[in-house]
């Protein structure tokens, strides 16, 4: 009982003095970062973003940022806090100021590394494909410029995966669009949806099954048209049947196309064959 009480009492010693030592090191901190002077906020800065407190780092950066202004030191402040924020995963700031950055040293020693950050806060920041799609695109031209930039960087191997990875995010993006046209019975803009993707994403792993759906849409329209309109729409679909089978003759999709393609000639006839009908009647 008495070894029991006696850790009970050690446990609450040490619990006491470590909420002491925190408190002093957080009443320190707020001292420094809301009357310090500038020095004493550079000084904590630097010695934090050593020990990896980036969140703590922020609040100091931003208040050098004015008193060093046109002074020596702003570029390794500006680009301090650019990290930070990037280690925080705070990726929308930290690309903002990663560029900013870029903008005023792009002599600086870092300015190779923060060409990455910048275009890798982008990615980090771009949503899942089925979202909008604007930082994927920014971090793409990112990419882009980093690639050009930076040729015989260290850093290309993985800043071109990272390019290849975004380019099959807007390809499914795009690729799902169109898709979901087609489901909601929406054809002719499938249709056009499918030509821009495929004109846009050559050699894309979706361009079979963007063909694919083409032929089905222009199938589907075809069939549902008035007579006026079937005999180009049936014309438009068997050409969309005849790319696809050029471009993919071994293509396990063909068992299904083939029927729909003897249907597409069977319409075609009838349709003829009425409109030959009506011209008849109107002429006697």
């Amino acid at each position: 009982m008495f070894y029991f009480c006696r850790m009970q009492m050690i446990r609450k010693f040490v619990f006491i003095f470590f909420m002491a030592f925190a408190l002093t090191g957080c009443s320190e901190y707020s001292k420094v970062l809301n009357k310090g002077k500038n020095a004493e906020r550079y000084d904590l800065a630097e010695k934090l973003y050593a020990e990896g407190e980036y969140k703590k780092c922020i609040p100091l950066y931003e208040k050098l940022v004015g008193p060093y202004g046109g002074k020596p030191q702003l570029e390794r402040i500006q680009y301090m806090m650019a990290d930070s924020y990037y280690q925080t995963g705070n990726y929308e700031l930290s690309s903002y100021y990663f560029e900013k950055f870029i903008a005023n040293y792009p002599n600086s020693s870092k300015i190779e590394e923060a060409a990455y950050l910048s275009a890798h806060s982008y990615y980090l920041a771009a949503p899942k494909y089925s979202r909008d799609q604007m930082d994927t695109k920014k971090a793409m031209e990112a990419f882009e410029g980093f690639i050009a930039t930076y040729p015989e960087s260290a850093r290309i191997p993985m800043a071109n995966q990272i390019y290849s990875e975004l380019t099959g995010r807007l390809e499914k993006k795009d690729f799902e669009i169109a898709k979901q046209y087609y489901h909601t019975e929406h054809y002719t803009a499938a249709m056009k949806a499918f030509d821009i993707f495929n004109e846009e994403h050559l050699g894309s792993i979706y361009r079979e099954e963007a063909m694919y759906y083409k032929f089905k849409s222009s199938y589907e329209l075809a069939m549902q048209s008035v007579l006026t309109k079937k005999g180009e729409r049936l014309e438009e679909a068997r050409q969309a049947y005849l790319k696809f089978q050029k471009n993919y003759p071994e293509s396990e999709r063909l068992k299904e196309l083939n029927p729909m393609m003897e249907n597409i000639e069977i319409e075609r006839t009838k349709a003829q064959e009425e409109i030959n009908k009506i011209q008849l009647q109107t002429s006697i």
